[in-house]
């Protein structure tokens, strides 16, 4: 049951800071008409996001060791903006109205307030 718990506070933690990147970000796009619809779109997104970071981010941190190295973790950026824009591209292949425009700056920044605001949500709810 703990499980559950940490994994419904996750989505919906990464769920508001989604909401949030579509708020302040310019390019970051949720074209939904309803309330209801905004939220099922923004756990789904939630959701994708989450399978994609799982499943691609261990290969491409093996994989990459020498970049991560080479730029003392930058280029963390640059693939977290890439796994980003990949979402809205998976979300808008599902048919939902989920849009980031290009990789800078919009990938990018929203990557980077994600990620930040889950980190910030993390610590203040208890996912454990």
């Amino acid at each position: 049951m703990e499980f559950l718990k940490g994994l419904l506070i996750r989505v919906a933690s990464t769920a508001v800071a989604f909401w949030l990147a579509t708020l302040i970000i310019p390019g970051i796009t949720l074209n939904a008409d309803t309330v209801t619809e905004k939220v099922l779109t923004l756990v789904l997104v939630a959701a994708i996001f989450g399978v994609v970071n799982a499943a691609l981010q261990p290969i491409i941190k093996t994989v990459g060791c020498a970049f991560y190295l080479l730029t003392l973790g930058l280029i963390a950026l640059v693939v977290n903006g890439l796994l980003f824009l990949l979402t809205s591209w998976i979300a808008g292949q599902a048919g939902l109205p989920f849009h980031v425009d290009g990789f800078w700056p919009a990938a990018v920044l929203g990557a980077l307030l994600v990620g930040i605001v889950t980190w910030l949500l993390g610590t203040v709810l208890d996912r454990d």
